[in-house]
């Protein structure tokens, strides 16, 4: 019994580490947005939501852990870098942001991440209990079991969110604003946090996570889906972009041809008999290549004219 226990408190450590590992490269992973913004010097239309809600996430979870009599240590330290690293964004957001967005940031950071926040942490120390009812500062009890609750819907929320971007995928057909890795990243975030949950017997940690996997294996199939039809749009392209050429260079060498028998241009080394049959070489092949090609450059050219193609707009 004693070796299981040990087992069980070593797993529990192994889970605790990989979580926090794979949660700080989901935190990092807008680095590179923010490298762009710093080097263009403006927010390129990104918007300020995204990271004022993962800094209202991490900062709600570290008050949850500091509630935690136990088995707080692995959710406090990864929240506890989670609102450094958010808090780095949101302030290169606001110093590189136009005059509109620098104030409607401030807003939502006062609004949402102080004054929401101030009124969860006045209202569960003022009014809810914890062990020791006679502190205001008392962990456990009843007061770590209705911060665990409103952190369990907040993840839900959160989890919820991709909903809108796997809309925008089936709606366009395109992955571009679905990137594979992050989509990745979140599911196997999402499957370490749940057992590192199960194993503490922490359930506001390891049920919203069961959601955030079925999200994450859906968003890889969408993902598998369309990037497949995306190769295919791309491969019809270039195709019709072939024949184009080739149009335009027997069109070239029709007029070659055409100015060397009205003795415009001297032929040089070769007379107009070899021009007139590669010439009549590659008509044969353009007539090949258009029975076999004519209908995928017309079916896309439909696609496009009815607006089915879609056509992703970087940020800059």
């Amino acid at each position: 019994m004693a070796f299981t226990v040990i087992h069980l408190h070593q797993l529990t450590i192994i889970f605790g580490i990989l979580g926090n590992i794979v949660s700080f490269g989901v935190f990092l992973a807008p680095l590179p947005t923010f490298w762009r913004i710093f080097k263009k010097k403006s927010t390129l239309g990104f918007q300020s939501i995204p990271y004022s809600v993962a800094l209202f996430s991490s900062m709600l979870l570290l008050y949850y852990a500091f509630l935690k009599e136990t088995n707080g240590t692995m959710i406090l330290t990864i929240n506890t870098i989670g609102c450094a690293i958010e808090g780095a964004y949101l302030i290169v957001y606001l110093i590189y942001a136009t005059k509109e967005s620098r104030v409607y940031t401030a807003k939502l950071l006062g609004l949402f991440n102080v004054g929401f926040f101030g009124v969860i942490v006045l209202t569960t120390m003022l009014f809810v209990r914890g062990t020791d009812k006679h502190s205001m500062f008392s962990k456990g009890g009843m007061r770590v079991d209705v911060v665990g609750w409103i952190c369990g819907i907040f993840s839900v929320c959160v989890f919820a969110a991709p909903l809108s971007v796997m809309r925008m995928v089936i709606k366009t057909k395109s992955v571009e604003f679905m990137p594979f890795g992050l989509s990745v990243s979140l599911t196997l975030c999402a499957i370490i946090w749940f057992f590192y949950g199960f194993l503490i017997k922490d359930f506001y940690i390891a049920l919203p996570n069961i959601l955030g996997f079925a999200f994450g294996i859906v968003q890889m199939i969408l993902y598998v889906i369309y990037n497949h039809l995306s190769k295919k749009r791309q491969n019809s392209n270039k195709i019709g972009d072939d024949l184009m050429i080739k149009k335009a260079d027997i069109i070239q060498l029709q007029e070659l041809a055409i100015n060397i028998n009205l003795g415009k241009i001297e032929p040089q080394n070769k007379p107009a008999e070899v021009i007139e049959i590669i010439l009549e070489e590659m008509v044969d092949v353009n007539n090949n290549d258009n029975e076999d090609s004519n209908n995928i450059v017309n079916e896309v050219d439909k696609k496009a004219a009815n607006g089915e193609v879609p056509r992703g707009d970087n940020a800059c």
